[in-house]
């Protein structure tokens, strides 16, 4: 069986990449930016108050790591090089980039990792499905590849702790937005959803007293939101967001209330995968991912990737 992942982000997502992991149930979140302290000027003649327009507010950005729980530092020596495995094409994670090199959020990662650890990093490009078994035939150490775990991979690989999650989340058109929606606000409104998903699962057990519409795919849910035939859509909130912030979306949408994140639905989180008992590397990323967001490189990255939250 291959591996499962998240869906793929919408094509759009590939002009977004210089603008992008995981939550609710997770703990911090820290502010995008830093107010300016302007310059001291000389006293000027009073004059009218000038009108200034709105900030936006700061972006949100998930913390996946407990900072009371801080790991051990493991024993290292024996780690002299880590080679990453990862796939040749899911945009923003995993592309190639204009040197013909691997890039990419999960390619980033990797490499703040292991500098972190003070190992030689490399990074392999593979189709994903391929990428299991090439794990276990010790063609790499480890697969950073947006993998999804669950308890079938659980059954080949060993996972890290969390580095992302894909929350889900309903959008709207910009008119009807709403800041927070529960299961009785949603009362015989009309939502989109992926026919057969578990978002359309979540729903039914849900969001009783809406009236679901189910689509085939993300292309033809966007559309019927699009054109009002529904009042709002629920998928993948980061495939959701580059389409928000995308032309695709023709600036007509924006999110409506919170993510959610529930791990019977929508899974586990974001994990790195490792050969089966090998805890020496497990403990070392887990240990690496620690500092690497304690010391605020993990929100670097993240807003370097996300220009539009998913949380």
């Amino acid at each position: 069986m291959a591996p499962s992942r998240q869906a793929k982000s919408s094509k759009s997502a590939c002009g977004l990449l210089t603008g992008l992991v995981v939550s609710a149930c997770l703990l911090a979140v820290v502010p995008c930016a830093k107010a300016q302290i302007p310059a001291k000027q000389p006293p000027a003649a009073p004059q009218a108050t000038p009108q200034v327009a709105p900030q936006a507010a700061p972006q949100a950005v998930p913390g996946f790591w407990d900072p009371r729980r801080r790991p051990e530092r493991p024993d290292l020596s024996r780690l002299t090089v880590i080679r990453f495995l990862t796939e040749t094409d899911y945009p923003p994670f995993n592309y190639t980039g204009a040197d013909g090199n691997p890039a990419g959020f999960n390619v980033d990662f990797a490499r703040a990792l292991c500098e972190e650890i003070k190992v030689t990093c490399t990074v392999q490009m593979r189709r994903f499905e391929t990428l299991v078994d090439a794990l276990a035939s010790n063609r790499g150490d480890a697969i950073i590849a947006s993998m999804a775990v669950s308890p079938q991979l659980r059954a080949r690989v060993d996972f890290t702790d969390p580095y992302y999650r894909v929350p889900a989340r309903f959008a709207s058109r910009k008119d009807a937005v709403m800041p927070e929606i529960r299961p009785e606000l949603l009362e015989g409104k009309k939502v989109g959803v992926i026919a057969g998903s578990a978002h359309e699962a979540y729903l039914k057990a849900m969001f009783t007293d809406a009236e679901l519409h189910g689509y085939p795919n993300d292309d033809a849910m966007r559309a019927a939101l699009r054109k009002g035939e529904v009042d709002f859509i629920f998928g993948d909130a980061i495939s959701l967001a580059f389409w928000i912030n995308g032309t695709d979306s023709g600036d007509c949408c924006a999110f409506s209330g919170g993510p959610f994140v529930e791990s019977r639905f929508f899974g586990e989180g974001i994990g790195i995968a490792v050969r089966k008992g090998n805890d020496v590397l497990r403990q070392a990323l887990n240990w690496a991912m620690f500092r690497v967001w304690e010391k605020g490189r993990y929100t670097d990255l993240w807003l370097r990737y996300f220009s539009v939250s998913p949380f």
